[in-house]
């Protein structure tokens, strides 16, 4: 049984603009000890999915169908003081994106570490398990002192990493946890979550828009596109084998030192508020056929766990 199920989950924004369909019946596995990786465009889904997962859906958006099962259980179902006390932060912790500037500044690094744990209840002794968390991240314990204008972005990522492990979540949510950070401390970054993930047997939902990155970390990849998922499977079969025109045209788009140019993707992602009638992708697709404008297609299986939402296959 998959740690972490979603069925048929969608998320409306009520705008004055009309209903804006972030995510639009997604489903999604997760097993123990797995890297799942979410990629697309921005404004793709991937955050909405991934504060869903947390319920963390303000007004004006709602979860409005769907189940998110963690071991069995459906969190949705829950009162938010259960999910509070019994899943988020202790079960499912997250790194929200553009987290290394999300620090209080006017308070101290361990001081911030201790509220979530105060909040959260955490049984055990504060200051011991802030030192190992501080350690768990490669940090010095000197940084539980400091505050967070005297660190770098690295380490203040490194920081925000320890404060999600705080209570031992079984679920790691990392959305975009290198952003505005340089190549060398991505890689740094990458191989700690690497690190945490084989001695904490984490399982991890790592989100980004870049491709390369998640090659480095998934087992699995998923891709999305103005709130549907088009294609699925093992992320080394989708590299190799790209079957969604989407996914191929991502992939072309990846920085190569070999190529003289980056190719882009032509057009623009559609309004969620009126998406296309048939194929959310239809209005970029290189391969666009009559049927693609009328009917979407269903996430249709192909072999074992590869998926592929298109009218070519």
């Amino acid at each position: 049984m998959p740690i972490l199920s979603i069925k048929n989950l969608s998320i409306h924004f009520y705008t004055p603009k009309g209903v804006r369909k972030a995510v639009d019946r997604v489903d999604l596995e997760l097993n123990k000890g797995e890297v799942i990786g979410i990629a697309g465009e921005s404004g793709s889904g991937k955050s909405t999915l991934a504060l869903g997962i947390m319920r963390l859906i303000t007004y004006p958006g709602r979860i409005v169908s769907g189940e998110i099962y963690f071991n069995g259980e459906n969190i949705l179902k829950m009162s938010e003081d259960e999910f509070n006390k019994k899943i988020r932060w202790k079960k499912i912790a997250m790194i929200f994106q553009g987290s290394m500037n999300g620090f209080t500044p006017v308070f101290k690094i361990g001081d911030q570490i201790r509220e979530v744990m105060e909040i959260h209840e955490y049984n055990g002794d504060y200051e011991s398990r802030i030192k190992e968390l501080l350690n768990m991240v490669e940090l010095d314990e000197s940084v539980a002192n400091k505050y967070p204008h005297e660190l770098s972005g690295g380490m203040r990522q490194r920081a925000f990493i320890a404060m999600a492990l705080a209570l031992n979540p079984e679920i790691l949510i990392c959305d975009e946890p290198t952003t505005a950070l340089d190549v060398i401390t991505q890689a740094k970054i990458i191989n700690l979550l690497k690190k945490l993930k084989k001695e904490l047997n984490l399982s991890i939902i790592f989100i980004t828009h870049d491709l390369a990155l998640l090659s480095e970390i998934s087992d699995k990849l998923y891709i999305m596109y103005a709130g549907g998922i088009m294609e699925r499977g093992n992320s080394l079969d989708i590299y190799k084998n790209p079957k969604h025109p989407y996914t191929q045209l991502l992939i072309e788009a990846i920085a190569d030192i070999n190529k003289d140019y980056i190719k882009g993707i032509p057009g623009f992602m559609p309004d969620l508020a009126n998406l296309p009638s048939g194929c959310r992708f239809s209005n970029r697709c290189p391969f666009v056929m009559d049927i693609c404008k009328k009917k979407e297609p269903e996430l249709k299986r192909l072999e074992g766990d590869r998926y592929v939402s298109c009218w070519l296959y």
